[in-house]
């Protein structure tokens, strides 16, 4: 049995750019953190000639191209994987919720396909075969930091070039300054789900057509990106949470569906009370909101008074691992 943990994630700043309608044009900067919310995935030899899939639900197959699941199936056929395979997958976090979790199910599952027919698979390698599949084999709207951060773990710098070549290196940070975002962070569930895909795809049509007032965001939002950056490395931690407010108002900004007033009223409500700066993860439109605070105590209060469920979390350095194989 294999068994590999994938990291979700948080974007720091400059989500968005990396979509390649934006960077195959104008270069993208992200910043992202792994989190200690993982993917699990467990692959088995089967004992009948199947594909035995259990996820969400429950698929039997004995032809590959019977399997629903997308990105199972295609990660299947890349590597020509005959029946007599059990796989089965869990998470921390519920998918639609913002955190990169079809990212890290696709990295997770190229890992534990990789370790399973006894090959190595190189980090780079990881991260942009994962992509690869879902943005191209697929056709997703997607980007390429959910995959990269996935692979790499850690607080992780992306620099994405027109080739479609990415450059990754840690954020530059001190000890200080981890321990303050490790302890000033906190991240609460909205109740509300989404498709990113939708968003996304907005995104990549605008951005094709040339409209200026998504290109100017996308501009500013990488820029910001680039502001965080500096900020964090020097320990501005206090400047990056005003920074995190300002993000989310330009990211408003790109689609009426980003945001909602139940939304809008909950993050003016963390505002009133604790909360420096903030934003919704992901694509937008539902998921996790995530806040930079002083106060922990009087922030948490204000959020259960609204009936939004805490999620305590660290940092992940590792990426995605090979956790068992025996």
């Amino acid at each position: 049995m294999i068994i590999t943990r994938t990291p979700l994630r948080i974007s720091i700043g400059g989500g968005g750019t990396d979509l390649p309608s934006y960077y195959e044009r104008f270069g993208g900067f992200v910043i992202s953190a792994a989190m200690d919310k993982y993917v699990y995935i467990t692959v088995n030899r089967a004992f009948r000639p199947e594909y035995i899939l259990k996820y969400s639900r429950q698929e039997t197959a004995t032809a590959i191209d019977e399997i629903e699941h997308d990105i199972i199936r295609e990660t299947l056929r890349l590597f020509d994987i005959p029946p007599a395979i059990e796989i089965a997958s869990i998470a921390d976090v519920p998918a639609g919720t913002g955190m990169g979790s079809s990212g890290s199910f696709t990295v997770g599952l190229l890992h534990a396909l990789t370790a399973h027919l006894r090959r190595h698979i190189g980090t780079e390698e990881l991260a942009h075969q994962a992509n690869r599949i879902e943005m191209k084999l697929l056709g997703e709207p997607c980007g390429k930091q959910d995959h990269y951060i996935a692979a790499y773990g850690g607080i992780t710098c992306q620099d994405y070039r027109p080739d479609g070549t990415v450059d990754t290196f840690p954020l530059a940070i001190d000890d200080a300054t981890l321990r303050d975002l490790d302890e000033s962070l906190m991240l609460f569930f909205t109740g509300y789900s989404r498709k990113a895909s939708d968003l996304l795809e907005d995104q990549k049509t605008r951005s094709e057509r040339d409209d200026a007032a998504m290109l100017d965001n996308l501009h500013f939002i990488k820029d910001l990106g680039q502001r965080i950056r500096g900020l964090l490395e020097s320990g501005d931690t206090q400047g990056f949470a005003e920074l995190m407010h300002e993000h989310w108002l330009h990211k408003k900004q790109r689609s009426p569906d980003m945001s909602n007033d139940r939304i809008n009223g909950l993050y003016d409500h963390a505002r009133q009370n604790g909360a420096v700066g903030g934003k919704l993860v992901g694509a937008g439109g539902g998921g996790f909101l995530l806040f930079y605070t002083r106060d922990r105590a009087k922030l948490r209060n204000a959020m259960a008074d609204k009936d939004l469920h805490e999620v305590d979390f660290t940092f992940d350095f590792d990426g995605s691992i090979v956790q068992l194989r025996n």
